[in-house]
C-alpha cells in the first residue's frame, strides 16, 4: 500500500503539478531570471548558462552543487544532510540539485562562477589506455583557450543518444599539459550502463564538436616545498598528469612519491609517460601497485592494496603533504592509513570521484 501511494505521488508530481512562472534573484540582484517551475535548481542554473559544479551530474551523491538560498526553497531534505554541517544549514547552504523550484528564490553563488564559461571543442584523438579506459583529447574551438589550475576538473555535456533521452554533465579531471591552453584531455574509465561512459565509449567519434563548462575545483599542488606523497587508482590518474606537467614547467624539486593502484596489471596506464617524468622530475618516484595479478599477467612490482603499499614505505608522514584521487572508498582507506602514520589531517588533499 505504501508502495503504491509513493508511485501515486510519484506521478503526480510529475504530470499534474504545474508550479507557474517563479523568479530567482541571484546575488542581490546581479541577475533575475524568470523560468517555469517544477525543474531543479541546478537544471535551471545549467540552462541558464550559470554553471555549478556537480561531479554526479546531479545526482545527489558528490555534494559539490553548494548555493545559499535566502528565501524559499523549503527544508533541506534527507538527501542533503550528508552534505552540509550544521552551520551551513543554518546559512541556508543547499544542494542545488536537491531544489525544486516551486516558487521564487532568492540566492547566492560563489562569484567565482559566475566566470565560469561554456566551451566548443572538437574531440581531435580518442586513445585507448586500458581496456577500460580512455583518453580523449580535445581541442577547443570557442573560445579557443582555457586557463586553469593543474587539478581542477571540467563538465562535459553528455547529449541524448540511443537508449538516453536527455542531456547530461559528467565530471572530469583535466589531465593535459597547462601549457597547452588550447588542449583539454580527459582520461574516462568505463562505468558499467553509465550514461555519459557509454556515449563517450561507443558514441563519440574523433572530429565530432563537443561542449565543456569549467574549470571548477579547488584540488591543486600547494606552493610548499614540503614532500609530497600521491595516492590514486584507476582514472584518478588525470589530474596528477596535469600537475606533474606543471612541476616539470617549474622545475619544481620537492620530494614526491606517486602510489598508482589496480586489480591487475591490465588496470595500469601511463607507465611510459610516468617513467618520463622520474627522467625529468628531480625527486620524483612512481610506485604501481597490484592488488593481484591475473594468472597470465608478468609482475615484478609492488602487490596488495595501495594503502598497505604505503604503510609498508613509511613510518611516518608527519612532515608529508598527501594528494589523494579516486573512488570514495579508496580515499578513506587512505586517509585512515595516513593518519595513522602521523599525516596532519590539514595537510591531506583529495578529489572524491563520485
Amino acid at each position: 500500500m505504501a508502495a503504491m501511494l509513493a508511485l501515486i505521488l510519484v506521478v503526480a508530481e510529475r504530470f499534474i503539478a504545474r508550479y507557474g512562472s517563479c523568479t530567482i534573484d541571484i546575488n542581490q540582484g546581479t541577475r533575475q531570471i524568470t523560468i517555469e517551475g517544477g525543474k531543479s535548481l541546478l537544471n535551471v542554473l545549467t540552462e541558464e548558462k550559470l554553471f555549478i559544479p556537480s561531479a554526479c551530474g546531479g545526482r545527489g551523491t558528490c555534494g559539490y552543487c553548494k548555493v545559499t538560498i535566502r528565501e524559499g526553497g523549503g527544508p533541506v531534505l534527507p538527501t542533503e544532510t550528508a552534505f552540509l554541517t550544521a552551520d551551513e544549514q543554518e546559512q541556508g547552504v543547499r544542494l542545488s540539485c536537491q531544489v525544486k523550484v516551486r516558487n521564487d528564490l532568492v540566492i547566492k553563488i560563489p562569484e567565482e562562477l559566475l566566470s565560469v564559461r561554456e566551451y566548443t571543442a572538437v574531440c581531435e584523438k580518442i586513445e585507448d589506455l586500458t581496456y577500460d579506459m580512455k583518453r580523449f583529447i580535445l581541442r577547443l574551438q570557442e573560445p579557443d583557450h582555457i586557463d586553469y589550475v593543474p587539478g581542477q576538473y571540467v563538465q562535459l555535456l553528455c547529449p541524448p543518444y540511443p537508449g538516453s533521452d536527455e542531456e547530461v554533465y559528467r565530471a572530469y579531471s583535466i589531465a593535459s599539459d597547462p601549457a597547452e591552453t588550447g588542449r583539454v584531455d580527459l582520461i574516462i574509465r568505463r562505468v558499467p550502463n553509465g550514461i555519459c561512459t557509454t556515449w563517450c565509449f561507443e558514441h563519440l567519434q574523433e572530429g565530432q564538436t563537443v561542449r565543456i563548462n569549467g574549470p571548477y575545483g579547488e584540488f591543486r599542488l600547494s606552493d610548499t616545498p614540503a614532500p609530497a606523497l600521491f595516492i590514486a587508482g584507476g582514472s584518478g590518474m588525470a589530474p596528477f598528469v596535469s600537475i606533474l606537467h606543471q612541476m616539470e614547467h617549474a622545475h619544481d624539486t620537492r620530494s614526491v612519491r606517486y602510489f598508482y593502484g589496480g586489480n591487475q596489471v591490465r588496470d595500469l596506464c601511463l607507465l611510459d609517460e610516468m617513467k618520463r617524468f622520474e627522467e625529468h622530475l628531480e625527486d620524483f618516484a612512481f610506485i604501481p601497485v597490484v592488488a593481484e595479478p591475473g594468472p597470465e599477467e608478468s609482475w615484478d612490482g609492488r602487490r596488495g592494496l595501495v594503502t598497505e603499499a604505503v604503510s609498508e614505505e613509511f613510518d611516518n608522514l608527519a612532515d608529508y603533504e598527501a594528494y589523494l584521487c579516486g573512488s570514495p572508498g579508496m580515499i578513506d582507506a587512505a586517509i585512515k592509513i595516513l593518519k595513522s602514520l602521523g599525516a596532519d589531517k590539514a595537510r591531506i588533499y583529495y578529489d572524491k570521484f563520485a
